[in-house]
């Protein structure tokens, strides 16, 4: 007897329908999103303890560590210091970005909700044993 989606008898059509509609609810959830960055040089990245930390002060050590790692690139304290600004860099960049819904009316907001909600429903429906 052929077996349906997950080796269950649950039915490879809900499977097939549930995914088409997980993928186009969150596709246009996603695409509803607006990223705007709040970064630039003199920004401050993060703080500590009350101290704020800018791009600038980030960028320092991170110069200092790759001009150590070009004269010598076995010295640990240089790759240390060149990979830790660069992670603390990168962790600034995303830690101030600001995220919001696109403007929509409330039918788009539903339609979208209803997609990948109902669709997250008939995929798992779909992996359930109906032989029982």
């Amino acid at each position: 007897m052929a077996r349906g989606a997950g080796g269950n008898d649950g039915g490879t059509m809900s499977f097939v329908l549930g995914l088409a509609m997980m993928i186009g609810g969150g596709y246009l959830l996603l695409n509803g999103i607006v990223v705007r960055p709040n970064f630039g040089m003199g920004a401050r990245v993060f703080g500590i303890g009350g101290v704020a930390i800018t791009s600038g002060m980030v960028l320092i050590p991170f110069m200092f560590g790759v001009g150590m790692v070009f004269y010598n690139a076995h010295n640990w304290f240089g790759w240390i210091l060149a990979l830790g600004s660069l992670l603390a860099l990168i962790f600034g960049v995303i830690v101030n970005m600001t995220i919001q819904m696109a403007r929509m009316s409330g039918f788009d907001l539903i339609v979208i909700l209803v997609l990948l909600v109902g669709g997250i429903g008939l995929f798992l429906r779909s992996l359930r044993d109906f032989s029982r």
